[in-house]
């Protein structure tokens, strides 16, 4: 498959609204109140399709039933104590219960349990005046019960369809358990490796956040329209450029020029949004001084009126109250103010709005009509969600029961985690070992650990199901007994005797497979670091394991680009296996053990040191651009201590075949200005097994009125090479391919020279050249 960059089609708002969902025959009734009082409650006019009943329902809410349906609180009815925040604004269950009967309380998140879930939703219909069903909604990051790879991981897949699947499986799960919506997918290009949600996206480049942006879209929200009791809302974050805080720092403000903006964020938000997403979350950062939770021209010039956006936004976890600490607002008062004329329709946690909005509307500083648009975004997504026809849709204790931790998923999650596993080393053919007559030490802190393979941002995960890397070779192996297992030392701290034990192992072993890396508490949110090095007491502990003069396989599991060093990098094979998941054991199993080649591709560049984030491989040459074969270059773009590249760029990863690629051929050296042109590749497979190899695009456009960076990734493929085989790879390169962001901030092409490369990954290959001529 072809994977291009997505087409920006310009839909308007209001068409989007009226094709949200069909409604069966387009009508829908408030359902009848079992316990409110009947009286007042209003009765609704038959006839009346979704938009109408909507206005009418506007029409007859107070001001403080208004503001209830843009209140979004923690669900204190069914959240669990081991997830994030488990206290932070959750509230007393029977007062959260008093303010949806009041009207107060339009949505509840991290909550999940399809029985509760009816149990809390039948206050909502039938004990209260106008019986509108509550949004319930979950950060259902990389699965609920089922855990797959993080997203960062899966980003090394360079599949679509297989980010679509996972999403999709994972929205199954969330459904049958009582959820509407999906605070996900994060979609922040992330260029800064020290920035610890890193984990939670597609990385560096934005062609490949653009794609897998759409995948996970449209697998949360289904295939049959979000009326479909297995659909969820997609909610993609975080709103606008969150992840380029200065240094890396988790919430640090943001500074950057209109084109990177455009050029570099911009575009996964347009992709997810042509993709169907109906909600978006605003971030926590200021943007040029801005804060974007109440960033009027971010939230609604831009996403509203450029990128066409007719869902609701939804604050991050007290983003709108945040405006106060920004420096911005002078109040919670002011601060409602401010977010709710921005363009945040929804107030997560914080309660301002429901506090503050009917004063302020009462008072003239907020329209009225602004506040009934909020209430119509939310309710229209409601409506498209089909909660107006059933408001118990999809919450099936049985079914339940059924879906969420299914054989289906985990065998997904299996194969996602193979998938996802990227071989940036393999000196001597040391990989794959042998199930079979090899003897195996297996050391470090991740050796039998089950508490680190979900990793960061997992609240429902099933921990009886956690396949360790012990369990994974164990069962791979056919003699289970020729493994040792040796931790080594702790994740962040030394263990008593464990490298002594370690060494021991290691010498009676024939290889040893090194367990190292970060713990899940080390990656996500507020996971800041300055030094992208494993901790100290694993560099020790490989240190004393690589002195033993056995071959070393270096297993790394990170949530982030990390500096290798020492012995670390020195070993004759490094994979990087990330966080899995549920089946992580096995999924790395079948790698090492060479039941299937391993076929990911890094989606972040791999630095030399900590000091060169961020860090992209579409950086600008400079005018003065550092030679990376010299040692030593004074007076170029370089550091004392390293050259100004990567030492393991984006897209590298190996197999267990031998590839070579041939020199690019085009179907012509000119392209025409409304045509096309193709361009070719040989790979060849010389090696004994069959693999899966990623044929990447990559131009640069030699002289243009704005400087370009010396590479971007213009398109991919995932072939099949068959051992002994060669495999032409063909692509049809565009004029819209070479766009750039312009001076005046919208995309543009310019005739000219242009170098192409089709190669394994962003540092080699040698260009072609070609013209494109108007």
């Amino acid at each position: 498959m072809t994977y291009s960059s997505p087409l920006m089609s310009r839909r308007s708002a209001m068409s989007k609204i009226a094709s949200l969902a069909a409604l069966g025959a387009g009508l829908f009734s408030v359902p009848k109140a079992a316990k409110a009082d009947q009286a007042a409650r209003p009765v609704a006019p038959g006839g009346m399709d979704h938009a109408q009943r909507i206005e009418w329902l506007i029409g007859q809410m107070t001001l403080v039933e208004k503001a209830g349906q843009l209140n979004l609180l923690n669900d204190p009815f069914r959240f669990r104590p081991q997830s994030v925040n488990p206290t932070d604004g959750l509230g007393d269950p029977a007062r959260v219960s008093r303010m949806i009967r009041a009207g107060e309380l339009g949505a509840l998140f991290n909550g999940v349990g399809a029985e509760a879930g009816r149990r809390i939703q039948r206050i909502a219909v039938e004990e209260t005046r106008l019986g509108v069903p509550l949004l319930f909604a979950a950060d259902i990051i990389h699965g609920l019960y089922t855990v797959f790879p993080v997203p960062l991981a899966e980003a090394a897949a360079f599949d679509a369809d297989l980010a679509r699947r996972t999403a999709r499986a994972a929205a199954l799960e969330g459904a049958v358990s009582g959820i509407h919506q999906n605070y996900a997918p994060m979609i922040d290009v992330a260029r800064d490796q020290r920035w610890g949600r890193v984990v939670e996206g597609a990385g560096e480049d934005v062609l490949l956040n653009q794609i897998l942006a759409e995948a996970r879209v449209r697998g949360i929200q289904g295939d049959h329209g979000l009326n479909h009791p297995d659909a969820l809302v997609a909610t993609p974050k975080h709103f606008i450029a969150y992840s380029a805080a200065q240094g890396g720092m988790d919430y640090n403000t943001t500074d950057m020029s209109e084109a990177t903006l455009r050029g570099t964020f911009l575009p996964p938000f347009q992709s997810a949004i042509d993709a169907g997403a109906l909600s978006v979350m605003s971030a926590f950062n200021d943007l040029n001084g801005v804060p974007t939770s109440g960033n009027h021209r971010m939230l609604t010039e831009v996403l509203r009126d450029e990128l066409d956006f007719a869902g609701f936004v939804v604050s991050d976890y007290t983003s709108e109250q945040e405006l106060i600490a920004h420096g911005f607002a002078e109040d919670g008062r002011d601060a409602a103010r401010i977010a709710m004329l921005a363009g945040v329709d929804m107030s997560m946690v914080s309660g301002l709005y429901l506090q503050h909005l009917p004063d302020l509307v009462e008072k003239g500083e907020v329209p009225m009509a602004r506040l009934d648009e909020a209430v119509r975004r939310v309710l229209t997504v409601k409506a498209a969600l089909g909660l107006f026809d059933d408001p118990y849709r999809g919450m099936d204790p049985v079914r339940e029961k059924a879906v969420c931790g299914s054989r289906e998923h985990y065998q997904l999650a299996r194969e996602a985690g193979a998938q996802s596993i990227v071989l940036l080393k393999n000196d001597g053919d040391l990989l794959p070992l042998k199930p079979s007559g090899q003897k195996i030490a297996l050391i470090g802190p991740f050796a039998d650990d089950v508490d680190n393979v979900f990793g960061p941002w997992t609240i429902w995960g099933d921990e009886k199901h956690r396949i360790s890397l012990e369990a994974g070779f164990r069962a791979a192996m056919a003699d289970p007994q020729g493994l040792t297992i040796a931790r080594g030392s702790g994740i962040e701290t030394p263990l008593e005797g464990g490298i002594a034990a370690a060494v021991q192992a290691a010498e009676r072993a024939d290889v040893v497979v090194l367990a190292v890396g970060e713990g899940a508490r080390m990656s996500g949110e507020a996971q800041s670091r300055t030094d992208l090095r494993l901790p100290e007491p694993q560099l020790a502990l490989a240190q004393a394991v690589m002195a033993t003069g056995k071959p070393v396989v270096v297993l790394l599991r990170n949530g982030r680009a990390m500096e290798l060093s020492g012995a670390v990098r020195d070993a004759p094979a490094i994979v990087v296996s990330w966080f899995l998941g549920s089946e992580m054991g096995h999924s790395v199993a079948d790698v090492l053990f060479g039941a299937r080649s391993p076929s990911g591709r890094l989606p972040v560049s791999f630095p030399h040191k900590s000091g060169q984030q961020p860090f992209s491989y579409d950086h600008k040459t400079t005018g003065r651009p550092a030679d990376p074969n010299k040692a030593v270059e004074e007076y170029t773009a370089r550091y004392r201590e390293t050259t100004n590249t990567a030492l393991y760029p984006f897209g590298h990863g190996l197999t267990y075949g031998r590839i070579a690629y041939s020199t690019p051929t085009l179907s012509s050296a000119i392209m025409p200005w409304n045509e096309a042109i193709e361009v070719s590749v040989a790979v060849t497979n010389s090696g004994p097994v069959d693999v899966v190899e990623t044929v990447q695009l990559y131009i640069r456009d030699r002289v243009a009125s704005l400087t370009q960076p010396g590479q971007r990734l213009r398109d991919f493929r995932k072939v099949a090479i068959p051992a002994g085989e060669t495999v032409t790879v063909s692509f049809t390169l565009k004029r819209s391919q070479l766009e750039f962001i312009g001076a005046n901030g919208r995309m543009t092409v310019e005739p000219g020279a242009f170098d192409l490369w089709l190669a394994p990954s962003a540092q080699t290959g040698a260009p072609v050249r070609f013209t494109l001529a108007r």
